[in-house]
């Protein structure tokens, strides 16, 4: 029972629920998170924190650049969560606009690394991305 109070308190904050609705679309790095936000660094980085203690993202550092992700997202338990947020966010408009203003980010370059890949993190053929 403690996992699913973790997952649901790490759920429990708007600005965690708009990090995990941009997730949805693929691994970001965190200026592109910051970026949609239009929140600090530090602020951003300790939502991050927070939703990678309740095992709900994972990272990865290339370089400078910290990478996010949703973890388990082949577990059953937690792609039918996330494909469960997903089907909530599509009616928030809020959560609408953050999913619209990343897609222009990524187009316009805002991180050189990022892609636009509409739901990719629960798509059932999940692919990564590899950086050079």
């Amino acid at each position: 029972m403690m996992e699913v109070e973790t997952v649901f308190k790490a759920l429990g904050d708007t600005n965690r629920l708009r990090i995990v609705n941009l997730l949805l679309h693929g691994e970001l790095c965190v200026c592109d998170i910051q970026y949609v936000l239009e929140n600090s660094q530090p602020n951003i980085s300790r939502h991050l924190a927070y939703l990678k203690r309740s095992e709900m993202v994972l990272d990865r550092r290339d370089g400078y650049r910290v990478f996010y992700r949703l973890a388990n997202v082949k577990k059953s338990e937690k792609k039918r969560l996330f494909e469960f947020l997903r089907r909530i966010f599509e009616s928030e408009a809020q959560l609408n606009q953050d999913t619209q203003r990343l897609k222009k980010a990524i187009a316009s370059g805002s991180c050189t690394l990022s892609e636009w890949k509409p739901f990719s993190a629960i798509e059932k053929n999940q692919t990564h991305r590899k950086t050079a």
